[in-house]
């Protein structure tokens, strides 16, 4: 049977500004979190941007903006994710009047996908607080941050409503419970984070969330607004019930986020965890009636599985995942740890859809690897990344399982689609891209560009519609 994706299936790539625009303090911008964060999501903070920040620099998509998407539409791209950096727009987050500069650069990017006939997926906020929101108020804890954001988000509406469609609200919202400084600009240190003030945090979060669904839909009708999850299937270690009632609670962790995007109220089971660690979220007046603005589509992150298990000796985590689990000792792992598991973009693909029958959209994808560039028989740089092109080909056949399975899947935006800074660890040597990009972790490099093999294996999925998937 040919592995034809249904017609209309939007092809693509993702990107987030913070590890690729570049240009961290030019045209107005203000400082963000990632501008202090220069090891990544579990280094220290800097009290001021260092030079050993790779985000900083990125990979200066900010001037080169017009060169790279002119390579995405080579290989056919009909969707291009990229998010807007909250501190272009309100250098200090609660300013009052935006920045025309930063808006004026999006307008040029978002021109020149339309120039291709490229479809831009804009997150709204993706990793990156501005720095003043979160010294000033700690992020999310605040209250303060709904109207920052509402405020934010009205703007960038009102600006693009004729050049953007597609919309999400936060980028893998759920990872606050694991990197509340990064996720939720939260400043107080994680290990002085109470529950209270973390699960508080949260409810900002999904209210605001909400909040630009409604305002989005009210600016322009056609808005096609998800929301934005990690995920990461679970599965027992053990078929000892103790360990599947394990992976229930360890799962429920991360429904809570989907379950009222698309719900619009809190679960039961949630509930019963804020009575049991003594927790009570306090809700504003309308909070509730806000909450019933729920997404038009669900998009997710998929780099993994994990396990779970009820036996404290057998709970060792995996290395280098940000949600914990404990590693599967049936599947092998990537340079960094990451287990690989085509089968769980099927499962989790399968859960989400039997949850919420509501379209899907896998909107990150991809394996970080050490790549070697190299000259092929031309003379032409390059690099032979196929072990990249096994791993995204093994992926892409499960989503195609999974379409067969009656899942309704929207499209496919695979991670880090020309080379950028890694979020985990801040490196360049991790790379994703089909695009080799020549900087490297010493600040050194041309930044000039290269097709690696992978970029001429995508350009055929896309041309075929995945019929030339192995």
């Amino acid at each position: 049977m040919t592995k034809r994706f249904p017609d209309g299936f939007l092809w693509g790539g993702a990107t987030a500004a913070n590890q690729f625009e570049g240009a961290y303090n030019e045209d107005g911008k203000g400082l963000s979190t990632q501008d202090v964060a220069p090891k990544g999501i579990k280094g220290p903070i800097t009290e001021v941007p260092t030079e050993d920040n790779m985000k900083l620099v990125g990979i200066d998509f900010y001037h080169r903006y017009k060169e790279d998407i002119k390579l995405f539409a080579e290989m056919g791209f009909k969707v291009f994710r990229l998010s807007i950096a909250w501190s272009r727009i309100f250098p200090n987050g609660d300013d009052q009047a935006p920045n025309e500069a930063g808006l004026k650069f999006y307008d040029n990017v978002f021109d020149e996908l339309a120039k291709y006939g490229i479809e831009p997926l804009v997150t709204i906020s993706h990793y990156e607080t501005p720095l003043n929101l979160s010294k000033k108020y700690d992020g999310w804890v605040s209250r303060d941050l709904i109207k920052f954001y509402e405020n934010y988000v009205r703007t960038i509406f009102t600006r693009y409503k004729n050049k953007v469609k597609y919309w999400l609200t936060f980028n893998e919202i759920n990872s606050v419970l694991h990197a509340p400084f990064l996720s939720g600009g939260i400043y107080t240190d994680k290990e002085k984070l109470s529950k209270q003030d973390l699960y508080q945090a949260v409810h900002h979060e999904l209210v605001a969330s909400a909040l630009a669904v409604k305002i989005g839909h009210e600016i322009n009708p056609d808005f096609q607004i998800g929301c934005m999850v990690l995920s990461m299937p679970t599965y027992p270690l053990t078929p000892n019930p103790d360990d599947v009632i394990a992976v229930m609670k360890a799962e429920h962790m991360n429904y809570f986020f989907s379950d009222v995007h698309v719900r619009g109220v809190y679960p039961g089971y949630m509930k019963r965890y804020f009575r049991d660690n003594h927790i009570e979220i306090q809700f504003a007046e309308g909070d509730e009636e806000i909450l019933k603005h729920t997404v038009d589509f669900i998009s997710f992150s998929y780099y993994m599985s994990s396990c779970e298990t009820a036996d404290p000796v057998q709970k060792v985590k995996g290395q280098g995942n940000i949600m914990g689990g404990v590693p599967n000792p049936t599947l092998k792992a990537s340079e960094w740890g990451w287990q690989i598991d085509p089968q769980g973009l099927r499962y989790v693909l399968n859960q989400f859809w039997d949850r919420y029958q509501k379209p899907l959209f896998i909107v990150e994808n991809g394996l970080g690897a050490v790549d070697e560039l190299v000259e092929d028989e031309d003379g032409n740089k390059t690099v032979i990344d196929d072990y990249r092109i096994n791993y995204l080909n093994d992926h892409l056949v499960q989503v195609w399982e999974a379409i067969e399975d009656g899942v309704e899947v929207m499209g496919y935006t695979s991670w880090g689609c020309i080379d950028l800074v890694s979020a985990s660890t801040a490196e360049l040597k991790k790379r994703y891209g089909y695009i080799y990009v020549d900087r490297h972790d010493d600040g050194s490099g041309t930044l000039e560009r290269y097709k690696k093999k992978s970029f001429y294996w995508y350009k055929e999925v896309i041309a075929t519609n995945g019929e030339s998937l192995k």
